[in-house]
């Protein structure tokens, strides 16, 4: 039975990147302009040797100076919310702890809206000491001080208790939404529409200088991920078990809280508030491969972004030339998978 599900894990693992390989190639090529990837070769070569003609300088701007840049975002938010869903249901072993349920996408969209809105005046220190990574370390920050702060609320005897996580996590996001309400109040109009379009979900303002700025953050998770698998297997059988079978308990779940916060703030920072990837990718994967989160993880990470692809490359080009936020997209997918898990298994444990 073990060697079938990991025959079945292994396979899950190719197919999730031949799907990856499929979204992004989707990516690149469609969108509103008609530009598809068979120009690639051409743009390449009119790089090199320096073309000034129009027609190549229009597409070498649309595929390397917007596609391109936009896919990485995409491949990097999908991947980072897909993954940190996935440690968070590991850690609190129930398959709802999704960090937009329990609060701390909100808490990092809090402090993103603030470093926005207040750049100019309260925050100018902030922005000015940190420059491009202003924005991803605010939001890093809101993500790790919601989510310490759960852990303190929902820790009772060095047991994290789920109705208590869930609920808490219900009010802190209601608290963050209203401080995040507040602020927005207090902007003026270009301001009150950067943070309302923002808040929606969208990668249409990626850029390269955007990519370099979450590479730190990227780094962060992907060193993270070799070092928590065992320790999330082991928080499936509890954490006393967990501890007995030689696992550092404490330790881990700092970690994965760090690794969660600095996902999860970075992928809102790029690209405002994108619910439900961390809920229906990993409930995917362990319908088919099982709980083994040597599995859970990668292709959570593979299959994060190919969704999160697919649902950009469907906000393109359901409205063109206009463009859908990712945010609705990403609900219209997710929240009818959510309601069937919340029908179906209620707030109990992982299988």
């Amino acid at each position: 039975m073990r060697q079938g599900r990991e025959r079945v894990g292994y396979q899950l693992i190719v197919v999730s990147v031949l799907v990856l390989i499929a979204a992004v190639l989707a990516s690149l090529s469609l969108g509103a302009t008609g530009i598809t990837l068979s120009a690639l070769g051409r743009v390449l070569h009119a790089y090199v040797f320096g073309s000034t003609d129009a027609e190549r300088v229009t597409e070498q701007l649309v595929l390397l100076d917007i596609r391109l840049p936009r896919t990485l975002l995409g491949v990097f938010v999908g991947a980072a919310l897909a993954v940190s869903g996935a440690m968070m249901q590991g850690l609190f072993r129930n398959p709802l702890a999704d960090p937009g349920i329990v609060g701390v996408s909100s808490g990092a969209a809090l402090a993103a809206v603030a470093t926005i809105a207040l750049g100019n005046s309260l925050a100018a220190p902030w922005t000015k000491a940190f420059g491009v990574y202003a924005l991803p370390f605010a939001a890093f920050l809101g993500g790790f001080l919601t989510t310490t702060l759960l852990v303190l609320i929902a820790g009772r005897r060095g047991q994290l208790m789920v109705g208590t996580l869930l609920l808490a996590g219900i009010a802190i996001g209601a608290m963050s939404g209203a401080l995040t309400g507040l602020i927005a109040y207090a902007s003026d109009d270009r301001e009150l529409r950067d943070l309302t379009l923002w808040s929606l979900g969208s990668l249409s303002g990626a850029s390269w200088p955007k990519v370099m700025a979450i590479l730190p953050f990227m780094a962060i998770i992907f060193l993270a991920l070799p070092r928590v698998t065992r320790a999330l297997n082991g928080f499936l059988l509890g954490e006393a078990e967990a501890f007995h079978l030689g696992i550092d308990v404490e330790r881990m779940k700092w970690l994965i809280i760090f690794a969660t916060a600095a996902s999860v703030g970075a992928a809102v920072a790029v690209a405002g508030i994108v619910g439900f990837v961390g809920i229906v990718v990993p409930h995917f994967i362990r319908l088919i491969a099982g709980p083994d989160h040597r599995f859970v993880l990668p292709c959570s990470a593979l299959l994060g972004a190919a969704l999160l692809l697919l649902a950009d490359v469907i906000a393109r080009l359901a409205v063109r030339p206009a463009e859908l936020p990712l945010g609705i997209v990403m609900a219209a997918i997710g929240a009818p998978v959510f309601l069937h898990l919340v029908l179906r298994r209620g707030v109990g444990g992982l299988e």
